[in-house]
């Protein structure tokens, strides 16, 4: 059986590791095709290119040669005709934070989306707010399944996290763990929230805003070492998040999270026992709170280390066997 993975975006998001993931396990037992349509240019070049990706998606459509074909949320304004099986994943859908132009653009292109997805085999989500909010689309034929880690990789001794802290020279007092250094992410808010308290405040990744926070662009290994060697990581962004790995993989290394609970982010952060906050104002008083009980982060790691690579195989496999059957019925 021939499987297609087809996406619109090649910058490495929570929804490409997820794909990956999909891309993984199924090509254990299944013909795999990864398929990525998205723009090669940056800059003000990569909106010229938006008809070639129109045009890539279009091509994708027509072929023949794939048994399902799995699309991302804006890859699914194609989809193949029968016998093929299309299915849809659909991480989150939220333009707010975008763009003006981007914002007109989405507003069309959901419209279409949506009316598609009613005609999809199987659609597939990552929480219970986006499954819910699907419903409310009138759209049917819908499966959740959770992200998935290796819970492996988040065990570190403690000279390993000492080492870390003296190599980014973050040793004399606590690290609050800001986000993902994107305006989207809610970390301008969050600096101006937490600048007083007497604590490292760090962002990751490539700076897209100034702030005079420590900012790390790191390799993966020491991006997990850095939720590790945090006191708290907080997590307010401004739209609403699938799921938000990086909460998980903070609750995998046993440190509390406050988040936004945007999203999907709230189902994953009330499981594991973290603290939601929707008011800014209360921002400063609930981390301070996670600095005084590190046990938090216990509670969310009980939680965060059931979303095994195993069950995520497991529901992925069920989920093309029951298209294979559908279809030899």
């Amino acid at each position: 059986m021939k499987i297609a993975i087809i996406n619109t975006t090649r910058q490495k998001y929570g929804g490409n590791i997820y794909e990956n993931m999909i891309a993984e396990v199924l090509s254990e037992n299944f013909n795999i095709k990864f398929i990525s349509v998205g723009v090669k240019s940056k800059g003000i070049i990569k909106y010229l290119e938006a008809p070639l990706v129109l045009w890539r998606l279009y091509k994708t459509s027509q072929r023949k040669d794939f048994d399902i074909v799995i699309r991302n949320f804006e890859a699914s304004l194609f989809f193949n005709k029968k016998p093929t099986k299309n299915v849809a994943l659909i991480h989150h859908i939220d333009s707010s934070q975008r763009s003006l132009i981007i914002r007109f653009f989405y507003y069309f292109l959901e419209k279409v989306i949506f009316h598609n997805l009613k005609k999809f085999d199987k659609v597939v989500t990552v929480a219970s707010f986006w499954k819910e909010f699907l419903k409310q689309k009138d759209i049917k034929n819908i499966s959740k399944i959770y992200n998935c880690f290796n819970v492996d990789e988040f065990q570190f001794s403690k000279e390993e996290i000492e080492q870390f802290k003296k190599k980014y020279k973050l040793i004399d007092k606590p690290i609050v763990y800001i986000g993902n250094c994107r305006k989207d992410k809610g970390v301008i808010e969050s600096y101006n929230a937490l600048k007083n308290l007497n604590v490292y405040l760090v962002t990751s990744g490539k700076s897209k805003v100034k702030l005079p926070a420590i900012n790390l662009e790191v390799s993966y290994r020491d991006y997990i070492r850095l939720l590790r060697a945090s006191s708290v990581v907080v997590l307010m962004s401004k739209f609403k998040e699938g799921w938000n790995r990086t909460a998980h993989e903070a609750m995998l290394c046993k440190t509390p999270v406050v988040g936004s609970g945007e999203g999907g982010m709230e189902e994953l952060l009330e499981g594991g026992g973290q603290i939601v906050c929707k008011d800014l104002s209360q921002l400063k008083e609930k981390v301070d709170y996670c600095l005084k009980h590190p046990e938090i982060g216990e509670r969310g790691y009980r939680f965060a280390k059931n979303f095994t690579r195993e069950k995520f195989k497991k529901d992925w496999e069920n989920l093309i066997l029951s298209l294979c059957d559908n279809q030899t019925s």
